[in-house]
């Protein structure tokens, strides 16, 4: 089940806020970067851009989310789950910055007390100056719970795995347009 978020929730679980957006990342976390080629164009980039900052490249992945807003603000709440029943995870996290720019297009949340992991993720979509467009995901965690503390080098792989992914859906849905 779906847990809302209450106002109770609404630390966040790392002191690093922001560190997605410079380098380097901070050390003593789980380091991620993984960049994936979207295809070409200012078409490309747009719709790209729209499905990241909306969730829809998220939702239509697999994940179930939950958002204060449509487009992604600096301070919305959100709460990614994924998994079914009793088996569900569910995520709280808060968008600590958003890039709307003529050639950049994203936002990273970091997460709030109860997320399963501490630290902070980034969804970038850039459009090079050549036309080529790109997706970066960049992120630094920790396990933040008796589970992924057990789970050890799973969890880090498992979000390497989900990077890869969500940069092959993203190039579908942005090819589609």
């Amino acid at each position: 089940m779906t847990r809302l978020i209450s106002a109770g929730l609404d630390a966040l679980s790392y002191p690093d806020r922001g560190a997605t957006a410079r380098r380097p990342l901070p050390a003593g976390y789980h380091h991620l970067h993984h960049r994936t080629r979207i295809g070409r164009g200012r078409a490309a980039f747009e719709a790209a851009g729209v499905a990241v900052t909306t969730f829809h490249a998220h939702r239509t992945s697999g994940m179930r989310v939950r958002a204060d807003s449509g487009a992604v603000r600096a301070g919305d709440r959100v709460e990614v789950g994924i998994g079914l029943g009793p088996l569900r995870i569910t995520a709280p996290c808060r968008v600590i910055w958003t890039a709307y720019e003529p050639s950049r297009i994203g936002f990273a949340y970091g997460t709030l007390t109860g997320h399963p992991e501490s630290g902070e993720e980034s969804f970038i979509v850039e459009l090079d100056p050549d036309g080529t467009v790109w997706f970066t995901v960049t992120a630094f965690s920790r396990p933040a719970s008796w589970y992924t503390r057990l789970a050890g080098p799973v969890v880090p792989f498992l979000q390497q795995s989900y990077a890869r992914w969500l940069g092959r859906h993203l190039r579908r849905l942005a090819t589609a347009a």
